[in-house]
């Protein structure tokens, strides 16, 4: 995906969020290492590079937690409200695809060998 695409859903990203100011999501966070950290809240604002949401906690507080729209686009953060997801995945896995390429470059290699 070259980064002309890519700037422009990451836009698209930011004008959807906009128009969600103050309602409830659901957000799910991919930190690494296997760590997953799911938590619900309103989208408090928005900004060109970043959105913030203040989620739920214990006992009635809410914690300010910020995410990047680039984050949305490669699918470490998802985000959804009533249970439907707000962004279906923006990139593929496109190692499949190349696979089967390299396969076939084998193949041809070895039809020329013999």
């Amino acid at each position: 995906m070259d980064l002309a695409k890519q700037a422009g859903i990451v836009d698209s990203i930011h004008d959807t969020l906009h128009d969600l100011v103050g309602q409830r999501l659901k957000v799910r966070a991919n930190m690494g290492r296997s760590k997953i950290v799911e938590s619900e809240g309103v989208l408090a604002q928005v900004h060109p590079q970043l959105f913030i949401m203040e989620v739920d906690r214990k006992r009635g507080r809410t914690a300010r937690q910020s995410y990047q729209y680039v984050d949305v686009l490669t699918g470490m953060v998802e985000l959804s409200q009533n249970g439907e997801p707000l962004f279906e995945p923006f990139i593929t896995d496109e190692n499949e695809s190349d696979a089967s390429y390299d396969e076939a470059e084998e193949n041809e290699e070895e039809q020329v060998l013999s």
